[in-house]
């Protein structure tokens, strides 16, 4: 069953089946490359842009404090490019290169999976509740090139950081600074 989203008369779902629908019926070319970041965000934001999208939050988040992030889907676009910038200029990441993400869900969580869509980094998400053996081991198996985590997962990181040869840069995503890590709210 489809259902409104915020007040919008529009059927959101059965747009997206039509359009689905139409694709495989050959009606439309499927694309030889797909990007969310930039065939679907980019594109919604260009739609409210030009007034024919009501403005909706393309992210709200709350957490158990009840503080807020709301974003727009213009300002989650603009965000989710200066992400990948970060990834791609501070931590010297390019297409098809790993990160290892371990945060708690949020928001710059979100921002990252978008970013790395929109760059073309693989994200590797991880569980704040990884040992530090369960984190050597991803950073192993998957050679990837940068981890991001918070000040509180960051000691468990530096303790297994002889062990994972791959890795070329860490980012913490906090209030505070660490010897030997870029601080991601800073480069944003």
């Amino acid at each position: 069953p489809s259902r409104t989203f915020h007040g919008n008369n529009r059927l959101l779902t059965s747009q997206i089946v039509s359009h689905y629908e139409s694709i495989n019926q050959g009606e439309k070319d499927v694309p030889e490359y797909f990007n969310f970041a930039s065939d679907v965000l980019d594109k919604w934001t260009q739609l409210e842009k030009d007034g024919r999208k009501p403005a909706n939050p393309a992210f709200w988040w709350v957490n158990d404090k009840g503080e807020e992030v709301k974003w727009s889907f213009e300002e989650l676009g603009s965000l989710s490019k200066k992400t990948a910038n970060v990834l791609s200029e501070a931590c010297g990441l390019q297409r098809g290169d790993r990160i290892v993400a371990i945060l708690p869900r949020v928001p710059e969580w979100w921002l990252l999976n978008v970013a790395c869509m929109r760059a073309g980094i693989v994200l590797i998400p991880g569980t704040s509740q990884l040992t530090a053996k369960d984190i050597l081991y991803r950073l192993q198996a998957s050679k990837a090139k940068c981890i991001v985590t918070n000040d509180t997962l960051a000691p468990a990181v530096e303790s297994v950081l002889s062990g994972s040869q791959f890795l070329k840069s860490k980012l913490i995503v906090g209030l505070g600074s660490r010897d030997g890590w870029l601080n991601f709210k800073e480069l944003l």
